[in-house]
Parts: C-alpha cells; structure tokens; sequence
C-alpha cells in the first residue's frame, strides 16, 4: 500500500509511521529525515536547504520532489511506502501523482496547543533519529540514546519560534491537501491525540489492517 501521512508537525506521524513499517514491511520515508541526512553530509542538497530548516520554511518544491522521486524509485519501495513531510503543498501532490500515485493519505488531526506541547519537549538522536520526549518518553540515561548511544539534543526547528513558525507554514500550504485528498475519495482522518498504541489501533480500523 502507498500512503501519505498527513498532519501538523509534531502530530505523531513519525512514530505511528515507524509502528506501521513493522505491521506493513514496507520503508517510512521522512522527507524531513532525507533533508537532515544531506545537510550532515554537507552535499549540495543539504547546503541548500540548511538555513530554511533551521528557520522553520519550507524547502522549495523543485528540491523536494528531485529527493522523493530518487528516493521513491529505490527497490525496497516495489511493494508500497508510507511518505511523510511529503507532499506539503498542492503542486506537490500534483507532482506525486504524476510520478507515482498513493492509495491513501491519513490525516492525524492534532490541535496547535498540542503540537507546540510536544514539540517544545521533543528530544532527537543525532546518530540515528530515534525521537525522546522529555514528559513521558525519556532516554534511560539522560541525554543518550537508548537504541545506539549517540547524543540526545534538541533540534534547531523544535525551539518554540520555529514551532510557530512551521505551523503557520502548515496551515497556510499543507491543510488545503486535506480537501485536496477528500475530494479524491483517498483521505481518511485519524485523531492523533493519546498513546502511540491507540493512535496506531485507529489506523488499523481506518484502513482495514487486521
């Protein structure tokens, strides 16, 4: 199955998209995650798009959709993927069903205060991206990453002025996809608030997923 994960930031989609890889055995393809790697790397992509992550903006549609089309035409994609961060915008979408239409695109609906109440205490492995919340998910040695030991920080687009300025972003360029999708009989909409397990048991009715 193709499916396009949609919601404000912080609503959850990474971790439920981690939790539907084990159930689904296809690849969770984070835009944001693509973006980060590059910008590690110092590859060309990455010197472009570094300064609009770290303020909140979005990177230009051209860059995003030479990144998912790469990403999308490698083999562990043959039988389904789950995108997430991708499409943002309506000429995204366009574009994306063009080159490879999804089945469906799951909307996690999350109010604003919630979203900035988990981002502003979200922790992120540098090393391999597990993602920490310092409320009720927290490393077992602080600052350390259960999973590989690396370094536990708090991203630059995770401190509160970049929050805000990402769900403007979201609201004015992302939500319009949620009509957009409807009007295509492809969306369904998930309430994205409480404990992993149970937004995942949502999902699973939603779609169908025994």
């Amino acid at each position: 199955m193709k499916m396009i994960f949609l919601g404000p930031p912080g609503a959850g989609k990474g971790t439920l998209a981690d939790l539907a890889v084990d159930l689904l055995k296809i690849p969770h393809i984070s835009t944001g995650d693509l973006f980060r790697a590059a910008v590690k790397e110092g590859s060309p992509l990455g010197l472009k798009v570094k300064d609009i992550l770290a303020s909140g903006g979005l990177v230009p549609d051209a860059l995003t959709i030479e990144i998912v089309r790469e990403r999308l035409g490698k083999s562990d994609c043959q039988k389904g993927w789950i995108l997430d961060g991708f499409p943002r915008t309506i000429p995204q979408a366009e574009a994306l069903e063009a080159l490879e239409p999804a089945d469906k695109a799951v909307n996690f609906h999350v109010a604003d205060e919630v979203v900035i109440g988990r981002l502003s205490t979200r922790r992120v492995c540098r090393a391999c991206g597990k993602i920490y919340n310092v409320r009720n998910m927290k490393p077992k040695v602080e600052g350390v990453c259960d999973a590989c030991g690396g370094e536990v920080y708090t991203r630059d687009d995770d401190k509160e002025p970049s929050i805000k300025t990402r769900l403007d972003n979201y609201n004015k360029q992302t939500a319009p996809l949620i009509d957009w999708f409807g009007a295509k009989g492809k969306l369904v909409t998930i309430d994205g608030v409480g404990e992993p397990a149970l937004v995942l048991e949502r999902f699973k009715a939603a779609l169908g997923i025994k």
